[in-house]
């Protein structure tokens, strides 16, 4: 198959040979840039890979964009299939997968995968799914950005009277990962107080909603959730394409951080872009929270109700069993109790509505 499946690490001996032992399902040549290990990362690796493989050594220059060019550059093919090195590939389609490499009218498209991370929320392991572009060809793509690098068209494409690459164009693959980087709350504050670091050096040259976003993102990750809101309004405070997912997430955060410092009455203001949002579980859902923090119950329950429409969405049970169990609690304030014990039983094993049911049994 000709794809190189590229990965920059630094200290992964926790995952690294998950990730490359996934990656023997494939047919591919990979490439693993160290960039300074100092724990058994190399010695994992050097029995790992393959004389077909190739390892070699980047000096880290807090620049992530460089490091995954410098890593495509070493590759043996021209489509490159960028892996973070601790994302485990958990299913694929390589029929589906070598014919988009072998179509030319897709070389300058760019395949996604399906990525589920794992982080702990409110004392569980928590799950959101999310679409990344990580398969693209080196000659008309390559990373920009210090950190939250993106994949974007090569100069000498953009600068020519051929506008096609202006609107990049993205491709499902079946190509499907988990992402156990922030498991632990330890590994999650290590990997955010890092990635501060960096963003606040490229927000500070260049303000740039997307980067507002991620700091916005990894302050409410650490719980700094009035500094999450600064960076999230100032983000919100472009022009931006409400389709865009990255703009629906930060919408979002932006609302768990007001809910979570109890600015409910401000939260509520969120029915002013009700009409502009409201196309996902995850919103939806977040609305009938913010309805249950202002008191308005048949208000929430109708947007838990309609969350459980949807057959998809981003963070795990905002279509199921978070939507089940906070109506099971409204339900159960308002004394109505053989419907919130229906409503908990909705939402199977999820623990808290078990600790619910045990004591309305009881």
């Amino acid at each position: 198959m000709q794809i190189s499946a590229c990965i920059i690490c630094k200290n992964e001996e926790q995952y690294i040979g998950k990730c490359i032992q996934a990656l023997r399902a494939l047919p591919v040549h990979i490439v693993v840039a160290d960039t300074g290990s100092t724990d058994n990362t190399l010695s994992i690796l050097e029995k790992l890979l393959t004389s077909n493989d190739t390892l070699c050594h980047f000096e880290w220059c807090n620049d992530f964009s460089m490091a995954r060019n410098f890593c495509a550059i070493q590759a043996q093919t021209d489509w490159i299939w960028m892996v973070d090195a601790d994302e485990i590939l958990t299913s694929c389609d390589s029929v589906v997968l070598h014919d988009f490499l072998e179509k030319k009218e897709n070389v300058d498209k760019i395949g996604t995968i399906l990525r589920k991370d794992a982080y702990p929320l409110q004392g569980e392991i928590a799950f959101a799914t999310s679409r990344m572009g990580r398969i693209y060809n080196r000659n008309y793509y390559h990373y920009e950005g210090i950190i939250h690098e993106q994949l974007t068209p090569c100069n000498r494409f953009t600068d020519s009277s051929d506008t096609a690459l202006q609107e990049i164009c993205y491709v499902d693959l079946p190509l499907f990962f988990d992402h156990m980087g922030y498991e632990t709350m330890e590994t999650l504050r290590k990997k955010c107080k890092r990635n501060i670091s960096l963003l606040e050096t490229a927000f500070a040259a260049h303000e740039d909603p997307y980067l507002a976003y991620q700091l916005g993102q990894a302050y409410a990750a650490l719980g700094e959730h009035q500094t999450a809101i600064h960076y999230f309004e100032s983000g919100l405070t472009f022009d931006l394409d409400p389709r865009l997912e990255y703009v629906q997430t930060m919408v979002q955060s932006y609302g768990y951080s007001l809910l979570a410092l109890k600015q409910y009455q401000k939260a509520l203001s969120f029915t002013g872009i009700y009409d502009a949002f409201a196309t996902n579980a995850d919103f939806i859902f977040l609305m009938g929270l913010i309805y249950m923090n202002n008191a308005m119950f048949s208000e929430a329950i109708a947007e838990f109700d309609k969350a459980s429409l949807f057959k998809t969405c981003i963070v795990d049970g905002t279509n199921s069993y978070r939507a089940s169990y906070n109506k099971g609690v409204i339900l159960e304030c308002l004394g109505r109790l053989p419907a919130a014990i229906k409503s908990y039983q909705a939402c199977g094993s999820f623990q808290p509505a078990l600790a619910r049911l045990e004591v309305l049994r009881s």
